[in-house]
């Protein structure tokens, strides 16, 4: 599947459709409706970032297959969503997309990509070079932990 796959930038008007996309993909992972109502505010694309190009959309034959959006800082770059529709799950679309992000915040200037990953997702980080940091809160749900990594550019 993922040698078809192509990268556009997400355009103005898809932003709920892609926010969809993030909140299917969190569920495929078994979190309940109360988790997902919750965390959903967080897991939004925005028109704003679509209009300065921080957000991109692999696609195979016009159907969308997964979301990334970044954000550069200052020499800290962060991986501010990569989703995957379930379906797709486990067939390159998520490396395809990590790489991209990579390479723009790399020609952003940036040295260092942070990812604060969900427990379930951390493994496929690792396997695609990033690097475990520490713990942090969750902004969510008081109690909660998640890893924060790092991915050197």
């Amino acid at each position: 599947m993922s040698n078809a796959v192509q990268l556009r930038p997400a355009r103005p008007g898809e932003e709920d459709a892609l926010s969809e996309l993030c909140l299917r993909s969190k569920a495929h992972w078994g979190y309940d409706s109360d988790f997902m109502a919750a965390v959903a505010p967080h897991l939004k694309v925005t028109p704003e970032a679509i209009a300065t190009g921080r957000t991109v959309v692999a696609e195979l034959n016009g159907a969308i297959l997964g979301v990334c959006q970044i954000e550069p800082g200052s020499t800290h770059g962060t991986l501010d969503l990569l989703f995957i529709t379930p379906d797709a799950i486990g067939h390159g679309v998520g490396r395809i997309l990590f790489n991209d992000a990579c390479k723009r915040l790399k020609a952003a200037g940036e040295t260092i990509m942070t990812i604060l990953s969900d427990p379930d997702a951390e493994a496929a980080y690792i396997h695609m070079g990033a690097r475990r940091v520490e713990m942090r809160p969750s902004d969510v749900f008081k109690g909660r932990e998640l890893p924060w990594l790092e991915m050197v550019l």
